[in-house]
């Protein structure tokens, strides 16, 4: 289908949405009929009971809300190569790997052509109302994408992270010529063993080709930042290869090398130019224009973890546009991003109703004990748990995920993501989400700024190891504090923490002085490598926030890093 085309109609794609979500109820149920239709012989819906019946309140008597661990007794079967339908009615033959910054390790999701197609859509809705704000000329894009190896399972199954998965679909290539999106940098270097050499050789390519690059983009905003800071470290090294015409000898795969040869050629002028643009910068202020003129705006997932890293990717891009990519997860997508023009930081997401069945578990009720509710009958103002239901074996699982509904777009739901259900600093009473983390942080790294410091990267831990426990906060910071200055940054942590469970509790000593641990110099990334070695792709990476005691070996890389640690006096 996508091979014939020459470029999406953007017009038609608007139009196609805008229906859909003026009929989102009556689009939910062909779309879970559609679901249970196509699967309904699978072994987990035959032992339930549907008998055959797709309407959604059968659905809901008979099918129970699950979470990961009740389906990996199902999913372990299916990676171990058991051909019957057991979640699905074809066979599953891939299998994608959640990020795993969430347990310490990766958790086995079912991929199928369905889910691809699903991706394909949300990409190409997103891309309509991109275009329409931010309308670019068939280009290049810098993408800092970066896919992990492919493995296969006991059973034979093909095995990645769902953005490997996706990066490796014939389709892909096919949607991203179509969208005008087409990357600068070879297969070869997307695919590379080594991230840290694809990284050179992306920022190497984007440089070659800097006059046509349209816009840059990565999954998530930590790649991006990730991606200039190691720009300022080997700036130099890239010059000197654009001068001679010869990369250099950190790159050492064959495959990688050859496909770099014949896009390098020595060019002397364009080194000279990019020379003098970097010696001209202040602090690299304003970099990502000064290297690509032409670029429109950049593309990412910028929400929830990723928020932390807007400042400074605010400093690279100076007014340059940032709009937060669609929301979704290893396990289905959810909603597009069709207000490109909003800061990410208010940045909404339109479910649309043909992906995937959607309920919402109210939050303000408990939660046991609360009834989920269908798609169009969220209220606006309300916090939910998402529930999805896809073409993929989930039936009825539960995300994790806790979204704000903001609004309604025609029929169809606009949601904020809030936080994941299970990122929580919790002692006794208290109750603080990453976002309440992320304030906190915020809140006191600023006592830093007149030092001319950041901080660069951050994550927390219960320590229930003292009596009365308490929260510990990791820094890592861009140079060296004065003592004095980090106590106060202890005390405004402290103090930052307005739950009323944590202030009552810290009042009365029921939760101990906060501990503030300032890590040195690459701890972050050492956690990265940790994640990378585990098979994680760089693009799926998201910084742990809250290490729990199970997720032992991140925090031993934190606690062995610790150079510094201060008490608060804050109580």
């Amino acid at each position: 289908m996508i091979e014939k085309m020459e470029l999406l109609d953007v017009d038609k794609l608007i139009e196609e949405f805008e229906s859909m979500t003026k009929d989102a109820g009556n689009v939910q149920r062909e779309t879970l009929k559609k679901i249970l239709e196509e699967n309904g012989c699978a072994e987990y819906l035959q032992n339930l009971g549907l008998n055959g019946k797709t309407d959604p309140e059968s659905f809901k008597a008979c099918v129970p809300l699950v979470t990961h661990n009740d389906l990996q007794p199902y999913i372990q079967r299916i990676v171990d190569g058991s051909s019957s339908p057991i979640l699905t009615g074809k066979p599953i033959t891939t299998i994608s790997l959640s990020s795993g910054t969430t347990q310490g390790k990766p958790k086995f999701v079912p991929f199928n052509d369905e889910l691809m197609e699903t991706t394909l859509q949300i990409y190409r809705t997103s891309y309509a109302f991109r275009t329409r704000e931010f309308p670019i000329e068939n280009g290049k894009a810098l993408q800092l994408i970066y896919s992990s190896k492919q493995s296969k399972t006991k059973g034979g199954l093909i095995a990645g992270t769902a953005t490997t998965n996706v990066f490796r679909n014939s389709q892909f290539k096919n949607t991203m010529k179509a969208m005008q999106s087409q990357c600068c940098s070879p297969d070869e270097v997307i695919f590379g063993p080594d991230f840290h050499q694809s990284l050179y050789c992306h920022l190497l390519c984007g440089l070659i080709f800097r006059e046509e690059i349209q816009f840059i983009s990565s999954t998530f905003s930590h790649s991006i930042v990730h991606a200039f800071r190691t720009f300022e470290q080997v700036w130099e090294e890239l010059c000197a290869d654009i001068r001679e015409g010869v990369l250099t000898s950190r790159i050492t795969f064959p495959s990688v090398r050859s496909a770099m040869a014949k896009l390098l050629k020595p060019n002397p002028e364009l080194a000279d130019l990019i020379q003098k643009k970097c010696l001209g910068l202040n602090n690299w202020y304003g970099l990502i224009l000064e290297l690509f003129p032409n670029v429109k705006y950049i593309y990412g997932i910028m929400t929830g973890s990723m928020e932390p890293y807007l400042k400074k990717l605010r400093h690279y891009a100076r007014d340059l546009p940032l709009i937060s990519a669609d929301y979704g997860s290893s396990e289905g997508w959810i909603g597009a991003n069709v207000n490109p023009n909003v800061p990410p930081e208010l940045a909404t997401y339109v479910v649309l109703p043909n992906i995937g069945y959607f309920e919402f578990i109210p939050l303000k009720e408990n939660v046991e004990e609360a009834k989920p509710v269908g798609l169009t009958e969220v209220k606006v103002g309300e916090e939910y748990e998402v529930i999805i239901t896809s073409f993929a074996g989930l039936y009825r699982y539960r995300l994790g995920d806790v979204v704000k509904i903001t609004g309604f777009h025609n029929l169809s739901p606009e949601l904020k993501f809030i936080c994941r259900r299970n990122h929580m600093l919790t002692i006794n009473i208290d109750k603080n989400t990453e976002k309440d983390l992320q304030l906190a942080v915020e809140a006191a790294s600023k006592l830093n700024t007149e030092e001319k410091l950041e901080v660069l990267d951050f994550s927390s831990h219960v320590d229930l190891s003292t009596n009365p426990g308490h929260y510990v906060i990791f820094w890592e910071i861009s140079g060296e504090v004065r003592d004095e200055v980090l106590e106060e940054c202890c005390n405004c942590l402290d103090r930052s923490f307005v739950d009323a469970g944590y202030v009552s509790s810290r009042k009365i000593n029921a939760i101990g002085p906060l501990e503030l641990r300032v890590v040195q110099r690459g701890t972050f990334q050492k956690i990265l490598d940790h994640y990378v070695g585990l098979g994680a792709a760089l693009s799926q990476f998201k910084t742990p926030r809250c290490v729990g005691s199970t997720n032992n070996e991140v925090l031993q890389i934190l606690c062995n890093n610790v150079v510094k640690s201060y008490f608060s006096t804050a109580f």
